[in-house]
């Protein structure tokens, strides 16, 4: 999905947006994604991951350094709320693609039918007009790839330990 929005100058910005509803409750799943630092348990391909300056995964401000498909990518958390379920991040050195004025959240909403969660990821961006389809279904792609590996770890959580 792409939407164009518009920046202060009123310039176009692009829009990358995903969601999916998950089978277990919106507070389960928040529990995995809250923590910054938690990057690797939850999305496949992610290695390594340690917060900068001893600040804790919860800390707005707080800076992941990541390590994903052998790339080193650092992330600053600009905003996080535990009553909204919301996070959102932008990133510190040169992002992975050709993006400028990045940021990206992720939100947890209950379902109340069935006791699940809407999970939607979005990220706002610029970047060069003839590029700005391509790159704008590339992160939706990610973000729906990274929302199934989290799938698959919540999956993985919900089966019971054979006695």
């Amino acid at each position: 999905m792409m939407a164009i929005r518009h920046d202060s100058r009123g310039a176009p910005v692009a829009k990358a947006y995903y969601s999916t509803v998950f089978e277990q409750p919106a507070g389960e799943v928040w529990k995995i994604i809250r923590d910054f630092n938690n990057y690797p348990v939850w999305v496949h391909g992610a290695g390594t991951s340690e917060i900068e300056d001893g600040k804790s995964g919860d800390t707005v401000g707080a800076v992941r350094n990541v390590l994903y498909r052998e790339r080193r990518i650092r992330q600053r958390l600009l905003a996080q709320s535990d009553v909204e379920r919301i996070q959102t991040y932008e990133f510190v050195d040169t992002p992975t693609l050709p993006v400028t004025d990045f940021s990206a959240t992720l939100q947890v909403t209950p379902v109340i039918d069935g006791d699940r969660a809407f999970i939607e990821w979005w990220a706002v961006f610029d970047c060069d007009p003839t590029r700005r389809v391509e790159l704008t279904q590339t992160l939706t792609g990610w973000f729906e790839t990274w929302l199934e590996s989290l799938r698959d770890e919540m999956a993985l959580r919900s089966v019971p330990a054979e006695i």
